[in-house]
């Protein structure tokens, strides 16, 4: 028996590259927190103490008052330019306390994070379970770093809205998770979910939909519940910020040319006039690939840029996200005044004519410091030079980008869609998809062994998406996130061996204390024996996929 497995409720999820324990023979001695222990916050690291204070303080009711670094009975968070950024090294010991040692304001974070859970489950609450009870860790050293710079978690907002205290939740859950990257899917066919002040429009007419289809787009079930709702430029601030103060960035996406229904509902000049009533149009009310896409016009482009200008204004994410996916190009084709443009600009048919449109908003994201990245349908026709892929369609699109010398986030649908189901049971709620158990997420490796080295640093980190046609509810939600997202963070955060070589039992009783955790953070998360009965969902159609799926 390892010291590790003496200490109960401290398995770590994600696993740090280190942690010593000290003598594997000797029973480690507590490091306690109480009413004296004092918070002593190096500049740089005040998030992270007003962090501690408001969770700390909430769930064992500790002042954490300021003291001096030096002092014995200290919490003690510093900076180390010698870590990496985002690293940490924490250290408690019995004689002086608990430090955590980051070497930028993200690694202290990080450290705080990892602290929290050696505290145990009791952690994780918003008031203390026994308000006489010291919390207290075992004597030890962590040391850690992450794999990747971007471990994100994509939240499809525009499908089924999640209000924002929603949001604020899903963000206290990445950072207990180590995730770094909220990608905001605002724009869609069944809704648009962002105030354009500019344009009110799009979200008095966009953000509604008549009705939901429920389940796959084949059932023949409906909720005839009108369905809709927006963010406001001070919620996204909110947002923003909160997420900022986790050191979290939040990425924006708004969809183009595709998946633009909403957008042309409320303004029918962006469509394909020439072709299409398009005043006839209302917000898509059910799921799959829209025909309906923007029309490649000035008056299209001029629109976007302004909607733009003001997502610049509220988003300091050096990246923007514009879709590109999905796009049919029958319009295009039956379009005179696409054909035109076409042939205006020489382009290779419809394919160019997208590609045209990507490399427009490129060029204009460019020129304001940002970069464009789009899901990897934005290689058709040719990339822009400075743009990023979301690889999502396989690893094909990644590998293709990364060796052209593109930037590239690794999310293939056939592994880390979190909307696909769990398991081959018929119990499984809207089952969609192939089947991603736990132990898939957690063999999921996101660096396709072609890559030379120099091609692989290419790879900025991966992400899981969670696409909300069938998650209509925050049970949903988390039932279909959760536990996976814990094996995906530890993909993303931690040094692994290969896939086949992971120890998957090992990191099973880890997850065993991490479900206490997500209890105690009221997450409604699938348990390991299967759904409860009321998170079944009886009699609404899914899409299952049968086997394996392609490693493409």
């Amino acid at each position: 028996m390892t010291a590790l497995e003496t200490v109960p409720h401290t398995g770590l999820i994600p696993a740090p590259l280190s942690r010593d324990l000290g003598d594997a023979g000797a029973r480690p001695r507590t490091v306690r927190l109480g009413a004296q222990t004092a918070l002593a916050a190096a500049p740089g690291t005040e998030d992270t103490a007003r962090w501690l204070r408001s969770t700390l303080g909430a769930a064992f009711a500790l002042p954490l008052p300021p003291g001096p670094a030096d002092a014995p009975d200290t919490l003690t968070l510093a900076l180390d330019a010698a870590l990496p950024e985002e690293g940490y090294r924490l250290d408690a010991d019995a004689r002086w306390g608990v430090r955590v040692t980051g070497g930028g304001p993200a690694g202290v974070f990080w450290g705080a994070q990892t602290l929290r859970q050696l505290l145990g489950p009791a952690a994780f609450r918003s008031a203390p379970l026994d308000p006489g009870r010291t919390p207290g860790l075992p004597e030890q050293t962590v040391e850690d770093a992450p794999r990747f710079r971007w471990r994100g978690l994509m939240l499809d907002v525009a499908r089924h809205f999640l209000p924002k205290d929603e949001v604020l939740r899903y963000l206290d859950l990445m950072a207990a998770h180590k995730l770094n990257v909220l990608h905001l899917h605002l724009t869609d066919d069944q809704g648009w979910r962002l105030e354009i002040r500019r344009y009110p429009k799009l979200t008095a007419i966009g953000a509604w939909r008549e009705r939901s289809k429920l389940g796959h787009r084949d059932s023949p079930l409906w909720d005839p519940r009108p369905h809709g709702g927006h963010y406001t430029q001070d919620d996204i601030r909110e947002i923003v910020a909160y997420a900022a103060a986790r050191q979290i960035t939040v990425v924006p996406e708004i969809d183009i040319p595709g998946h633009s229904q909403a957008a042309i509902a409320a303004y029918p000049e962006l469509g394909n006039t020439d072709v299409i009533d398009t005043t006839s149009l209302k917000v898509w009310d059910t799921w799959g690939v829209n025909p309906n896409v923007l029309a490649p016009t000035d008056t299209t482009l001029r629109f976007y840029e302004h909607v733009l200008e003001e997502v610049l204004a509220l988003f300091p994410s050096s990246f923007v996200h514009l879709g590109g996916d999905e796009c049919p190009k029958d319009q295009w084709r039956a379009s005179p005044a696409a054909q035109a443009r076409i042939a205006a600009l020489s382009l290779d048919g419809e394919d160019g004519l997208q590609s045209w449109f990507i490399r427009h908003f490129d060029r204009w994201l460019t020129a304001r410091g940002r970069r464009l990245i789009g899901w990897d349908e934005i290689l058709e026709g040719g990339l822009a030079e400075g743009a990023a892929v979301s690889s999502w369609r396989g690893y094909a699109g990644g590998v293709a980008a990364a060796k052209a010398g593109h930037d590239v986030v690794m999310c293939p649908e056939q592994q880390v869609y979190l909307d696909h189901r769990q398991h081959a049971s018929a119990d499984e709620p809207v089952p969609i998809g192939y089947v991603r158990t736990l132990e898939d997420v957690y063999r999921f490796e996101p660096v396709p062994p072609e890559l030379t080295g120099e091609q692989a640093a290419r790879i900025l980190g991966t992400q899981a998406n969670a696409w909300s046609e069938a998650m209509d509810s925050r049970q949903r939600l988390d039932y279909q996130v959760f536990p996976r997202l814990a094996a995906f963070a530890e993909v993303a955060w931690s040094r692994l061996p290969a896939p086949a070589a992971r120890d998957y039992p090992e990191f099973t009783r880890r997850m065993a204390d991490h479900y206490a955790r997500l209890d105690a953070l009221g997450v409604d998360y699938r348990p390991p024996g299967g759904p409860l009965p009321w998170q079944q969902r009886p009699g609404i159609l899914g899409r299952p996929f049968d086997g394996a799926p392609p490693n493409v």
